[in-house]
């Protein structure tokens, strides 16, 4: 029995997912977002209507294997820590000194 199920989310909905997400949010797209996502999200919830009793769960489709190999240190291709450090802008007690690419909370 299929079930007509409406999501609609509210401009606070709209604001939290937007700031979980790190995304700016102008004021006056928040009723357009309210919009697609309240669309997007209805039509997910029909997910609950598909009879799935009986269907076994499936993880991996494609058949593909993961190819293992063991981790061996190729010396020739390796630099030692002070050619690493020499070619470095900024460096402090052995590391090197990157800028910064993730705000703080």
């Amino acid at each position: 029995m299929a079930r007509n199920i409406s999501v609609t989310l509210t401009k606070e909905d709209v604001k939290k997912i937007a700031s979980l997400a790190k995304l700016p949010l102008d004021e006056k797209d928040i009723p357009v977002y309210i919009s697609q996502l309240s669309s997007i999200l209805s039509f997910v919830s029909k997910l609950s209507d598909v009879e799935s009793a009986g269907v076994v769960p499936t993880s991996q489709v494609t058949g593909l294997l993961n190819v293992y190999r063991d981790d061996v240190i190729d010396t020739k291709r390796m630099l030692s820590q002070e050619e690493v450090l020499a070619n470095a802008h900024e460096t402090h007690d052995g590391f090197i000194i990157v800028p910064q690419i993730l705000a703080k909370e």
